[in-house]
């Protein structure tokens, strides 16, 4: 009787259960609003055939771990109020929502009830999710009135080459599969447009598609005859606008009917035909060129940087204000690359210097040219902490399966091994370490993904690597730092010659995804510059130190040297402090000056003709880098006093008064007429820095024989600069 009565309370509170179940209201979720992450977004609720939003009223991440889940995604990262991804329209359909974490949707969760909220939308809730998405998550369609109002949320997606592309890398034309509960699936043709297939091939990397070949239109034909039985079709067709980022933003199209043998009723999967950009095309006579007007500086990979225009022949910067993944895909396609991953804000790839260009950046998502969207030329209130950023989808060129660091502490460090063919099989070995630097090192690094190099390595003895691979394999390397890989860079070739050899003489780097960039304050050059007659007699230290011409140590006491002076601000702009190559046990001590010297050359200053020879040549040693001032709210960390450490700290600057030793250019020998003043820092690329083409300087100068004249000085790249003093950008 026990038994008896037990059974029936246990049927009855499962039927409970199924009741509630079955009257539970029916939603679907998406994420929409000003986001720059497919991943994030305002949260929105389709219920009774409307889209509403959800008030932020005790809303909790367990709430935002439910409503990230129910997208399939695996979680939340964070959930934001007060409308952070812009205010919604419509209802708001939930308010007061109460989660645990563990329920299976926000239906689930507590709430006002659905419609009853005494909000406004500025206080619409957002929410992070983790990228990441759960495998095998299948999307369940709830809404049988207005399903193309659906977002469709996917596991995965591939590109799968056909039978005569498998080798050639980039893969860019195949079947377009996805990933379903473990299974890849092929996608009916039916209802398959060129949007969607802008939006894959953005997604791996190209920046435009192209209709297929009759050869691939025979080859796909031959594909699904092959195939025809194994009922592979994924059950849906997919409706992109081609300006998703990803194609599990899409929304889902209509549902598809297979005929018996389990094919679509057209009969054929979808292929796309990706166009590459001119960086990753087979040929550089193909794929989509460049464009001068816009680039990236400061990424630690390729495809990212901040975005950087150019306008009446001066590089400037793009203000944050609204900036988003539209405008971010504008500027990726434009240089070659895929859509945008992610469109940063807050100068988080560093603060560029010169004018903000460019403000509250409006694109459809379809433009040639990030010059071509609408925007603000008023960019009064922007600052170079708002300075807007892209990173971007590129090819999967095979390139990081090709190199190797071994023996490091970590990750980011070791003896470099490059995967190269010998006698008809592939073998590991090492790069000849004769000229290697900074510049070979950051390719190395770029290569990896592990961002810029920190350190080049002429001797790895202290890194026990594989002892396979200790024979040379790769010499004479020379890089412009610039190249995607290291066989991109000059080298010997097959013809090998390493008089060290390979081993413990080694090239080797180190990697970080930080890096400082130094940037001269040309403004103050240009305020600062004069002439000074100085005695030989107080000179002396200088002449020790090398800051004089070369006939200035055949001068008795008496003579006098004519020095153009001028002060020089150099700040860091970058994103790690900028330090010494060498630590402080290895600095110079320099008797004369009594200072210690932590870089040899720091600086060159060199009078050019207007052909550009030289005619006057000074350097800088960095006998005390320091922190002189620092932008609000930065703290100065490095001083000179007491033999302290040296650097620069991002946000701050070292200046170098007009008015030390070897602050000038000795121009006793040169002759009354027209010059170019030019100014390089760390021109020996000493240390690491994410962006060289900056650290120069070229002003014009007029010199009657008494006075000097310093005009139109400019900082950038050295290009840009040329044409412009010369008239002919």
């Amino acid at each position: 009787m026990v038994f008896s009565s037990a059974l029936c309370i246990f049927s009855l509170l499962a039927l409970v259960q199924a009741q509630s179940e079955s009257q539970q209201p029916k939603i679907q979720l998406r994420l929409a609003g000003d986001k720059v992450k497919h991943y994030e977004g305002r949260l929105e609720v389709f219920y009774n055939n409307e889209w509403g939003t959800i008030c932020d009223d005790d809303f909790s991440i367990e709430a935002a771990h439910v409503a990230c889940r129910e997208l399939g995604f695996l979680g939340a990262v964070a959930w934001s109020p007060s409308a952070k991804f812009g205010q919604g329209e419509g209802r708001i359909w939930l308010d007061n929502v109460h989660c645990t974490g563990g329920e299976k949707s926000l239906a689930e969760c507590p709430s006002n009830g659905f419609g009853v909220s005494d909000c406004r939308h500025s206080e619409d809730v957002g929410v992070v999710c983790n990228q990441k998405r759960i495998p095998g998550h299948r999307f369940t369609n709830t809404m049988n009135n207005n399903v193309e109002t659906i977002e469709e949320r996917v596991e995965e997606i591939r590109i799968r080459p056909i039978s005569s592309h498998l080798k050639r890398l980039p893969i860019s034309e195949g079947f377009v599969e996805i990933k379903e509960r473990g299974k890849w699936r092929q996608i009916c043709d039916e209802h398959w447009t060129p949007l969607n297939s802008r939006v894959v091939c953005g997604m791996y990397g190209f920046p435009g598609e192209k209709k297929y070949s009759n050869k691939v239109k025979y080859l796909k034909m031959r594909f699904v005859y092959v195939c025809l039985f194994n009922k592979n079709y994924w059950g849906f067709s997919v409706n992109c606008t081609g300006n998703e980022a990803h194609m599990s933003s899409c929304r889902l199209g209509k549902a598809l009917v297979s005929k018996r043998n389990g094919t679509c009723g057209r009969g054929l999967p979808v292929v796309v035909s990706c166009v590459p950009g001119r960086a990753f095309a087979p040929s550089s006579s193909t794929g989509f060129r460049k464009q001068p007007l816009v680039r990236l500086r400061g990424g630690a990979n390729i495809g990212e940087g901040r975005v950087e225009v150019l306008k009446n022949g001066v590089w400037g910067t793009v203000c944050d204000d609204n900036w988003n993944l539209r405008a971010a895909t504008v500027v990726c396609r434009e240089l070659g690359f895929g859509s945008a991953k992610e469109a940063l804000t807050g100068a988080k790839l560093g603060q560029g210097m010169g004018p903000v260009h460019m403000n509250e950046v409006d694109c459809s998502g379809f433009e040639k040219s990030l010059t071509d969207c609408y925007f603000n030329n008023d960019a009064l209130g922007c600052s170079h902490e708002e300075d807007a950023a892209v990173r971007c989808n590129i090819p999967a060129m095979g390139f990081q399966k090709r190199i190797r660091l071994s023996g490091g502490r970590n990750p980011y460090e070791g003896r470099v091994e490059v995967l190269t063919e010998k006698n008809g099989s592939l073998v590991w070995g090492t790069v000849c370490s004769e000229n290697w630097g900074m510049m070979e090192a950051m390719v190395v690094c770029r290569q990896l993904g592990l961002g810029f190099a920190s350190n080049a390595f002429q001797e790895t003895w202290y890194w026990a690597g594989d002892a396979s691979a200790d024979n040379v394999v790769m010499s004479g390397v020379r890089c412009s730092g610039t190249e995607m890989s290291l066989p991109h860079c000059l080298h010997h070739g097959k013809h090998i010659s390493c008089p060290r050899g390979g081993g413990r003489f080694a090239a080797g780097v180190s990697c970080s995804d930080m890096a400082p960039d130094l940037v001269l304050n040309a403004q103050l050059v240009e305020q600062t510059t004069y002439l000074e007659d100085r005695p030989m007699y107080a000179l002396q230290c200088a002449l020790e130190e090398n800051c004089l011409s070369s006939t200035a140590k055949k001068n008795d006491h008496s003579t006098y040297r004519r020095l153009l002076r001028f002060s020089s601000q150099i700040h860091n702009v970058g994103q790690s402090d900028f330090r010494p190559k060498l630590g402080h046990h290895a600095w110079t001590w320099h008797e004369c000056h009594r200072h210690y010297h932590s870089i040899e050359v720091f600086t060159h200053y060199d009078l050019l003709s207007l052909n550009g020879t030289k005619v006057a040549e000074g350097h800088k040693a960095s006998f005390c880098l320091e922190d002189t001032q620092c932008d609000e709210g930065i703290q100065k960390r490095y001083v000179c006093a007491n033999f302290g450490e040296q650097g620069i700290t991002v946000g701050c600057w070292d200046t170098y008064r007009h008015d030390i030793d070897c602050q000038w250019i000795d121009i006793t020998d040169v002759k009354p007429g027209d010059y170019i003043l030019q100014v390089v820092i760390n021109p020996n690329y000493d240390v690491a820095e994410s962006d060289y083409t900056n650290n120069f300087m070229k002003c014009k100068c007029r010199y009657d024989g008494y006075r000097i004249w310093t005009y139109q000085c400019l900082t950038g790249e050295l290009r840009i600069i040329e044409g412009l003093l010369a008239g002919t950008f």
